[in-house]
């Protein structure tokens, strides 16, 4: 499985663009703070891990070749860029959680000349990037103690190799399973209005050998009263104290079918992607986006009336009480979530 969004190489950050994908894989050499930005708000690097590595690579690469003789200007340089980049997106925490962490580094290092700050920054956005392959490795790991070869399982949007450093977070347990015979049966939705779930994760599972059958997201409950669903996993861009996760548009609907169905529902969420500060989902901002990804974007002409009025939220919030699992990179924790979430961070 050999699926990676992003790379640094020779001292360049790439991007596989992901709009462009199933089509052709094109990969994006990111210059420019605004290359970046433009990346993160258009999609082309998408999913809250890897949301997070691009933007530590990003603000690097976009503070690397700033005069090196006036440290001030060098860091009030750096923290204009930071909250630019942040501006990005709103809604996946990792965004801000890396940028938080690349701050924390100048701090650390101010001391020090610009030359060996920027030296710093790079080894920091690095070892996010280190990082976030590990902990995917585990929350696989993690999340296959919880599954059995054989069993039918549906996902929703893109929480695989491409939406992270490597094996992905909710797909992680499929790619692993792969490896090791599990043969597990996958229902992709194809994920309204983006289609994540058809254009990337049907990619991404065929590409590395897996059974994997594309449904329309209104089919879900059709397949789930089939009996051909064991388990719903998703990913999930924040996850508030109380165990309410937001995630991309539609994920809460299979929470409250799969519990209906008494299928259980796994959410998986990478402790980077915890958000402490919010106290439940309502704190979790929620990102709106243009009408025209609903009716326009993926047609050869409009499909609904001009001037039509659209509301096209990119994310809804799972409440906590239709969420089985929590499985994250340190453990597997269930209900009472606001205990477990604290017990988790000790």
């Amino acid at each position: 499985m050999d699926v990676t969004p992003l790379r640094f190489k020779g001292g360049n950050l790439e991007i596989l663009d992901q709009t462009r994908l199933p089509r052709e894989e094109v990969w994006l050499t990111l210059e420019t703070r605004e290359d970046v930005w433009e990346a993160i708000h258009w999609l082309k690097v998408r999913g809250a891990p890897a949301i997070g590595v691009a933007a530590a690579y990003g603000l690097f690469v976009a503070v690397r070749y700033l005069e090196e003789t006036d440290k001030d200007a060098f860091i009030a340089a750096f923290r204009e860029t930071r909250d630019y980049l942040n501006s990005s997106r709103p809604t996946a925490v990792n965004l801000s959680w890396a940028l938080e962490r690349m701050e924390a580094c100048l701090e650390a290092q101010r001391h020090r000349t610009v030359a060996q700050i920027k030296e710093a920054l790079l080894a920091e956005a690095q070892a996010i990037h280190r990082e976030d392959e590990e902990a995917c490795r585990k929350l696989g790991e993690n999340g296959l103690s919880l599954l059995s070869p054989g069993m039918g399982l549906l996902t929703h949007c893109n929480a695989g190799a491409l939406a992270a450093s490597r094996y992905g977070t909710a797909l992680a347990p499929i790619h692993l399973g792969q490896s090791m015979g599990y043969g597990f049966k996958v229902f992709a939705g194809e994920t309204r209005p983006l289609l994540q779930g058809a254009r990337l994760t049907a990619w991404e599972l065929q590409k590395a050998g897996v059974d994997v059958t594309l449904i329309c997201d209104n089919m879900a409950a059709s397949v789930m009263k089939n009996g051909w669903v064991d388990a719903v996993l998703t990913g999930c861009d924040r996850l508030a104290a109380n165990g309410d996760g937001a995630n991309k548009i539609g994920t809460s609907g299979l929470a409250i079918l799969a519990k209906e169905f008494g299928v259980p529902f796994y959410m998986f969420v990478p402790t980077s992607t915890i958000d402490r500060n919010a106290a439940t989902g309502a704190d979790i901002p929620i990102e709106q986006r243009r009408g025209d990804e609903v009716h326009r974007l993926w047609y050869a002409r409009d499909m609904a009336p001009a001037g039509i009025g659209v509301y096209n939220p990119a994310f809804d919030v799972t409440e906590a009480k239709y969420i089985t699992a929590i499985v994250t990179e340190r453990g597997i924790v269930r209900p009472p979530y606001e205990e477990g979430l604290r017990e988790l961070f000790g």
